[in-house]
C-alpha cells in the first residue's frame, strides 16, 4: 500500500490528554530511560530528509521524525521501529519480510512509548484523499461530490473497525511494556475546516468540511482508545489549526498534493514533525 502512497498520494484531534505516569516518572536518569517510537508514516516522517539509513528501506523513516526529536531533546536511550504504511495489525505481525512486528521492540524494561497509528487501517486516509480528489476533479472543485457518493462510509469504518483495533493495539502495548508510559499522538490537520485550496489539494470546496470531519472522527477514535486503555492522548487538533496543507511553505505542517516540497505528499514536513514532538513533550510534562 505504501508504494501507492508514494506514487499517488500517501496515507492521511479534539479532547484533553489523559496522563498516566508509571512508577519513577520520566525525568530521572534520562540516559538510561528506554524510549521506543512506534507507528506509521506520520511517526516515521516519511519523505523528510535525511533518511534513517539504519531503518528498513521500505519504511522510509527519517532522522527528523518526532521520536528522534524527542530522544535528542531529552537524551533518552532510543529505539525507533516506526514504518511508513503501518497499520495496527503490524504491531503484532510482520509488515514486510524482514521487518519485525513492532511489538517486538518493547518489553518490561521500556519506560516510554510514543506512536501515531490508525490512519492506514482499512485504507481510510488514502481512500479519502484519492476518492475525494477524483470526485473533486470531476466537478472542477465545485459542490460536494465525494460526500454525495460516499456519505458516512469512511466515518462508519473508523468507528466500527478502526476504533476497536486501536483499543486492542494499545492494550497489547501495555501488556508487553507494563511499566511504560504510552502516548498516542493524533494526526495534525490536513485540510482547513472550510474553503480548501483546489490547486494544491484537489478536493471540491463543498467536500472540504466533509474531509475535515473524517479526520476529526479518526482523531476522536484515537482519543477514545487512549482513554479506554489508560494511555496518554496527544491532541494535535488545536495546535495544528492554521497549519494545514493549504497554507504557505514555512507555515504548513503537512505537505499538499501539488506544489509541495516533500516527495511523500499529504504527510508532515520537518516543521510538522518538530511541532508534534513539542506537543508530545508538553502533554507528557517534559517540555
Amino acid at each position: 500500500m505504501f508504494r501507492r502512497v508514494i506514487t499517488v498520494v500517501a496515507g492521511l484531534a479534539s479532547a484533553a490528554a489523559v496522563a498516566v505516569v508509571p512508577a519513577g516518572g520520566l525525568t530521572a536518569d534520562a540516559a538510561t530511560l528506554k524510549y521506543v517510537a512506534m507507528g506509521d508514516s506520520y511517526s516515521a516522517a516519511s519523505g523528510v530528509l535525511p533518511l534513517d539509513l539504519t531503518a528498513p528501506p521500505e519504511c522510509l523513516r527519517s532522522t527528523r521524525n518526532y521520536g528522534h526529536v524527542i530522544a535528542a531533546a531529552k537524551g533518552y536511550a532510543y529505539k525507533d521501529v516506526t514504518c511508513g504504511a503501518a497499520q495496527t495489525k503490524d504491531f503484532a505481525g510482520a509488515q514486510y519480510g524482514g521487518v519485525a512486528p513492532q511489538l517486538d521492540a518493547i518489553d518490561g524494561t521500556t519506560n516510554l512509548v510514543t506512536m501515531t497509528i490508525g490512519g492506514n487501517d482499512s485504507g481510510v486516509f488514502i481512500n479519502t484523499i484519492l476518492k475525494c480528489g477524483q470526485a473533486g476533479l470531476s466537478t472542477l472543485g465545485q459542490g460536494h461530490p465525494c460526500q454525495t457518493k460516499y456519505g458516512s462510509s469512511f466515518t462508519d469504518t473508523i468507528k466500527n473497525v478502526t476504533y476497536p483495533s486501536l483499543v486492542a493495539t494499545l492494550e497489547a502495548v501495555h501488556a508487553k511494556a507494563p511499566a511504560a508510559r504510552v502516548a498516542i499522538v493524533g494526526y495534525p490537520w490536513i485540510t482547513p475546516a472550510t474553503g480548501g485550496c483546489f490547486l494544491k489539494m484537489p478536493i471540491a470546496s463543498g467536500d472540504v468540511p466533509y474531509v475535515h470531519n473524517i479526520q476529526w472522527t479518526l482523531n476522536d477514535a484515537v482519543r477514545r482508545a487512549a482513554a479506554a486503555t489508560g494511555s496518554t492522548y496527544v491532541d494535535m487538533n488545536a495546535v495544528s489549526t492554521g497549519h494545514d496543507a493549504c497554507k504557505a511553505s514555512g507555515v504548513r505542517w503537512i505537505e499538499p498534493v501539488l506544489t509541495g516540497t516533500n516527495p511523500v505528499i499529504v504527510h508532515p514536513n520537518a516543521l510538522g514533525e518538530s511541532k508534534m514532538a513539542a506537543q508530545t513533550l508538553a502533554v507528557l510534562g517534559l517540555s
